[in-house]
């Protein structure tokens, strides 16, 4: 029941604050959530190595960096914390791959430790309390109010490297499934519905609503120097790299204006309905939303939700090519529902993927009906 994985959030919660000093405390907690201006630092979300908000493990002992991953595990189903971790611990992975350099005018700038943790409001069974983590490539919102969880979205996983080598030839590769899922159901289409997929042939640089805290009509491709807390770092010659880095992802997009006007966020979806494919494909296309529910504990997860009626109103779109390995996106969209991808970076070895809730994220609907009902 959402009941029981709210209680369980708000044990683990107390457990962790409860092992915190008062000053790891005062970082460690902000304002509850509201309807208002206090609630802005609950509804800012990021996907890159900056800071995120909250207490990072380097600021903790173990046994409090153990308290907040089982918080962290509270939200997730077993599937869901295992790529979260192991999305982690690729940080030690990139760092290799980049040369173990300094990078983002840090110490270091590729940082297992660097993930970050805060709770908004008191945890409990009465009234609305929060939490976020999140960190390179992680991004976990979540929001109880009278002790039922009411919004788990924005969710957003990534893996950089997303293919990298294990021994005796196997592959690591934590959102294999979310990627090729896509990809073999997008294949299997008949040519004319191929076409109604298939929205451009490039694929733009990132997911296309980018770490905004709501999404409107209209919203394109914010580029990588966007997606930052602080406008520009301390150190001018570490902006100048970040800017230099951002700017050679947008040209390797190579978008122009058609392109963007093709990918924009619309309410309207774009793409293919699920009324619209055979009998197999819609059962890929059932599986894909599962690699995106299935992040959460059964018991909250909107699977059971998508019938067949359901599943008429998904679409699905593509951008980019549809070979193995080549950057690529795709979009999937509903009644409420909002997910992204892409795997365009580091010649397509890069992997974002996001589940929103555009009426929802952050729960900012059922808080605004709760502040009519109560005030």
């Amino acid at each position: 029941m959402v009941q029981d994985v709210a209680a369980r959030m708000a044990e683990a919660a107390q457990s962790w604050l409860e092992r915190l000093t008062d000053d790891q405390r005062a970082v460690a907690v902000g304002p509850g959530p509201s309807a208002g201006a206090t609630d802005d630092e609950r509804r800012r979300w990021f996907y890159t190595p900056t800071d995120h908000g909250g207490l990072t493990f380097h600021e903790q002992r173990p046994a409090q960096q153990q308290a907040a991953m089982r918080l962290v595990a509270s939200g997730l189903s077993r599937p869901g914390f295992v790529t979260v971790a192991t999305t982690i611990g690729l940080e030690n992975v990139l760092d290799h791959t980049e040369g173990f350099v300094t990078r983002f005018d840090r110490e270091r700038g590729r940082d297992p430790g660097l993930y970050y943790l805060r709770v908004f409001g008191t945890p409990g069974d009465r009234g609305m309390w929060g939490w976020r983590f999140g960190g390179h490539h992680v991004s976990l919102n979540n929001l109880v109010v009278d002790g039922e969880l009411v919004s788990t979205t924005p969710c957003f996983m990534g893996a950089d490297p997303a293919v990298s080598e294990l021994l005796g030839g196997a592959v690591n590769r934590p959102l294999a499934r979310v990627e090729d899922l896509a990809r073999d159901l997008v294949r299997s289409l008949a040519p004319d519905l191929a076409r109604r997929a298939i929205l451009s042939p490039k694929a733009p640089s990132d997911v296309v609503t980018g770490n905004r805290t709501s999404i409107a009509e209209g919203d394109r491709v914010i580029p990588l120097a966007g997606v930052w807390r602080d406008e520009r770092f301390p150190d001018p010659a570490e902006w100048a790299k970040l800017q230099a880095a951002s700017d050679a992802i947008d040209a390797a997009a190579g978008f122009q204006e058609g392109e963007h006007q093709s990918l924009e966020y619309t309410a309207r979806p774009k793409g293919v309905p699920g009324a619209d494919l055979p009998v197999a494909q819609r059962a890929v296309l059932r599986s894909l939303l599962s690699t995106y529910f299935g992040r959460v504990p059964e018991s909250v997860s909107p699977m059971a939700r998508y019938d067949d009626a359901a599943l008429d109103a998904v679409h699905v779109a593509w951008a980019g090519s549809t070979e193995p390995g080549a950057p690529h996106y795709y979009r999937v969209q509903g009644p409420r529902l909002l997910i992204e991808w892409d795997n365009t970076q580091r010649d397509a070895n890069h992997a974002h993927s996001v589940w929103r809730d555009p009426e929802n994220d952050f729960g900012l609907d059922v808080l605004a009906q709760h502040r009519r009902h109560h005030h």
